[in-house]
C-alpha cells in the first residue's frame, strides 16, 4: 500500500474487500502457474492446461464485469450492451493472430487468413493493414471500443438519454453490430469468425507456458483495471459521479457538467473491457459474432448484480462465482444447468438484492445468519409494547 501514489493510496484506505481481492490476484497470478509448470502430473496440487485456460478466461469475464460496475455502480448508467466494447477488443486481437498464421493455413496464402481465400478475396482489406503488428492490434483493441464509445455517449448523454432509454439503444447496438459480423463481406469471418490461431509473439499458443503466461498477465489486468476504477472513484471525479447518480438535477443545477462527467468514464469502461477482451481471445482460441449478442451483455449485468454493485470487488467476485457455477452445471448435470442457473439468479434477486458483497456486512457470522439482515426475513419481529403517554404532572 506504501508503495501506491499518494491519491491512490488514500482511494485504497478503507477498501478492505479490494486489498483482498489484488492479494488474492497476486498469488493467483505466481501460485497458478508454479501449480501448472513446476509440479508433476502425479502430484495432486497440479493444476492441468485446460483449467489454466479456464481460470484465465473467468479473470477476462471478471475485468468486463468490473468495467461495467463502474458506469452502473458509481454513474448509475446500465448498458446492456458492454459486449460490444469486449467483442471489438477481441476481434482486434484476432486479427493480429490471424494475421501470424501466414502460410501456415489450410490454403496456404501467406498474406491472406483461409476464410478470405475460401470467399475468393483477393486482397487484404485496408482495415486489415498493420494487423500484423502485435502493438498496433493492442492500441487497436483499446482505441476502437473507447473511440466508439465515446461518439455514442456524445450523442446519448448530450441528448440526455438515461434510464431504460440509454439501457435499450446499447442493446440495439450490440445487436447493430452482431448483425453487421455475420455478414461475409465485412472481413471479419462471417458467421464462423477467427480461429485456429497458431502463436503469439513466436509463443506458441498451445504450449504449457503461453497458456501459464497469458493467465498471469489476465491477473496483472484485473489488478490494474482495479486500481484504475478504485482511483476514479475514490477521487473527487467519482463522488461527482456518484452525485449524478443520486440526484442528475441537483448536480446539474449546481453547476456540474454532467454529460462530460457520464462521457468521460463511459468511454474508460469500454477501453477496460476492450482490453478484456483482447485478453480472452489467445486464451479461448476463437472469436466470432456470438460475442455480440445481447444475451451475452445481459449474463455481465447479472454477474454485476450477484457480486454487488457499486464495490468493484462484488463484479469480480460475481463473475467468478457464476462462471464456475455455469461450468460446474453444465459438466455435474447438462440436462439441468439453465434451470439451476436460472433458480440461482431468482434466489439472489430475492433473498440478497444488494448482492454478495451487500449483504455479508447485515450477516452475524458467529450467529450462523442470525443477523438483522436475515432475522426481519425469517420471523416477523415482536411489536414493542406501547408505553402510555405520561399524564400532567399532579399540581401541589
Amino acid at each position: 500500500m506504501t508503495a501506491l501514489p499518494q491519491p491512490l493510496r488514500q482511494a485504497m484506505l478503507g477498501d478492505r474487500g479490494g486489498a483482498l481481492v489484488l492479494a488474492g490476484l497476486g498469488l493467483a497470478a505466481v501460485l497458478v502457474p508454479v501449480f501448472n509448470l513446476a509440479l508433476p502430473d502425479s502430484s495432486a496440487l497440479h493444476l492441468p492446461d485446460y483449467l489454466v485456460s479456464l481460470l484465465g478466461k473467468y479473470l477476462c469475464f471478471a475485468l468486463l464485469a468490473m468495467s461495467l460496475d463502474l458506469i452502473w455502480g458509481y454513474a448509475g448508467i446500465l448498458s446492456l450492451g458492454h459486449g460490444a466494447f469486449f467483442a471489438l477488443g477481441g476481434y482486434a486481437m484476432g486479427m493480429y493472430l490471424m494475421r501470424q498464421i501466414g502460410a501456415r493455413g489450410v490454403y496456404g496464402n501467406p498474406l491472406l487468413p483461409d476464410f478470405m481465400v475460401f470467399l475468393n478475396w483477393k486482397e487484404l482489406p485496408w482495415y486489415w493493414l498493420g494487423a500484423d503488428s502485435f502493438l498496433f492490434s493492442i492500441v487497436l483493441a483499446l482505441l476502437v471500443p473507447g473511440l466508439l464509445a465515446f461518439v455514442f455517449g456524445w450523442f446519448a448523454f448530450r441528448s440526455r438519454v438515461s434510464g431504460v432509454y440509454f439501457s435499450i439503444i446499447t442493446q440495439a447496438l450490440t445487436f447493430a453490430l452482431m448483425l453487421a459480423f455475420f455478414r461475409n463481406d465485412m472481413g471479419f469471418g462471417g458467421n464462423n469468425g477467427m480461429t485456429d490461431f497458431k502463436d503469439l509473439l513466436g509463443f506458441d499458443l498451445q504450449a504449457t507456458s503461453t497458456r501459464a503466461a497469458l493467465f498471469a498477465l489476465s491477473a496483472l489486468a484485473v489488478a490494474l483495471g482495479y486500481l484504475v476504477c478504485r482511483l476514479i472513484t475514490g477521487s473527487r471525479l467519482g463522488r461527482v459521479l456518484m452525485a449524478i447518480r443520486d440526484a442528475e438535477s441537483r448536480t446539474r443545477f449546481l453547476g456540474y457538467r454532467v454529460e462530460l462527467y457520464n462521457l468521460f468514464v463511459f468511454t474508460v469502461s469500454a477501453v477496460l473491457a476492450g482490453l478484456a477482451g483482447a485478453l480472452y481471445v489467445p486464451q479461448v482460441g476463437i472469436i466470432n459474432p456470438s460475442e455480440f449478442a445481447p444475451a451475452a451483455s445481459i449474463e455481465v449485468v447479472i454477474w454485476v448484480a450477484v457480486g454487488g454493485r457499486g464495490s468493484l470487488y462484488g463484479a469480480v467476485l460475481g463473475a467468478l462465482l457464476v462462471n464456475y457455477a455455469k461450468t460446474y452445471f453444465t459438466g455435474a448435470l447438462p440436462e439441468l444447468w439453465l434451470y439451476l442457473l436460472g433458480a440461482l439468479f431468482v434466489a439472489v434477486t430475492i433473498f440478497l438484492p444488494k448482492g454478495l458483497v451487500g449483504t455479508l456486512p447485515a450477516l452475524n457470522l458467529a450467529g450462523l445468519g442470525n443477523g438483522p439482515h436475515w432475522r426481519g426475513f425469517w420471523r416477523r419481529p415482536a411489536l414493542e409494547k406501547v408505553k402510555p403517554a405520561p399524564g400532567p404532572r399532579p399540581q401541589e
